[in-house]
């Protein structure tokens, strides 16, 4: 086992990806790819998913890898909002939150039906086909999956603009779903011994007010941590969400959200460090 960095120095990637989800990488692989990337503490974070935490543990330990078991909840919030909460430390056989993120898994498959006859309409054909060949479990089929099968068809030139293009809400491929609530969500994660994190806020089409009323109102359901440096945030929004957390008083966490080589915002652990005065998330653990 190696030795550990002091708190705010550890190279923690707390937000990442494997084939489990909507990753490229199988979970061994993703722990393998951290540790060549001198990761000291990792979290697998698959959505809606814990399929793949047993193999990441067992590559981790090999490895002298720190590893906290993770998932990446979708939340509905508002006005057809999606957020997502990461769980980090949770007990994985916690009866309500595995049959609780089985109900959420449940209704991918009838939106990506509802993607495909929309991409249709707009001369993306076999969009639910194209992007099976991509999934691992069908279970878990996402946008992201639809993604590559239109990079594949040449009507983008990466994920990133597809989304930008296609998928992201008001564009033709987006389907608005239920997802999990936050009071279910929370409850889930609190009853397995876990703590919750708001996942990447930058990314989120809310206006700063609502923002603030979102975190409020996770706060109060026993929310402890948000992403304040996360792979999709610019040097402007790691200040805004670190000024967030300590107006909150909210556990900072580091997160590449990495979905696979040349496919992510971030690379595992190629990450700037967290402000010096802010709690770290994995204190809690370590």
């Amino acid at each position: 086992m190696r030795n550990f960095s002091p708190s705010h120095l550890l190279n923690a990637d707390l937000h990442c990806h494997s084939t489990v989800s909507d990753g490229l990488l199988a979970p061994a692989a993703v722990v393998r790819r951290a540790h060549g990337n001198g990761v000291e503490l990792l979290a697998l974070t698959d959505h809606d998913e814990i399929g793949g935490l047993a193999e990441a543990r067992a590559a981790a330990d090999a490895l002298g890898v720190k590893f906290l078991d993770g998932t990446e909840i979708s939340v509905s919030w508002g006005d057809d909002q999606t957020v997502h909460i990461v769980a980090l430390g949770f007990d994985p056989a916690y009866v309500p939150l595995v049959q609780g993120l089985g109900q959420v898994r449940g209704g991918r498959d009838s939106r990506a039906m509802r993607m495909a006859e929309e991409l249709d309409k707009v001369g993306i054909h076999g969009a639910y086909e194209g992007a099976l060949k991509y999934v691992g479990n069908p279970a878990l089929i996402s946008r992201s999956h639809f993604a590559r099968y239109i990079v594949e068809l040449g009507h983008a030139r990466d994920v990133k603009s597809v989304f930008d293009w296609w998928l992201a809400k008001g564009k033709p491929g987006y389907v608005s779903h239920p997802w999990a609530t936050f009071e279910d969500a929370m409850g889930w994660i609190a009853g397995a011994g876990g703590i919750a994190v708001i996942a990447h806020p930058g990314r989120y089409r809310l206006s700063r007010a609502e923002l603030h009323q979102m975190f409020g109102v996770f706060k109060d359901l026993g929310g402890r941590g948000i992403e304040v440096i996360s792979g999709s945030h610019n040097a402007e929004m790691t200040s805004e969400y670190a000024n967030v957390a300590r107006k909150f008083g909210f556990l900072a966490s580091r997160a590449s959200d990495f979905h696979g080589p040349g496919e992510s915002y971030a690379d595992l652990g190629k990450l700037p460090l967290l402000p010096e005065d802010l709690t770290p998330v994995w204190s809690e653990f370590f």
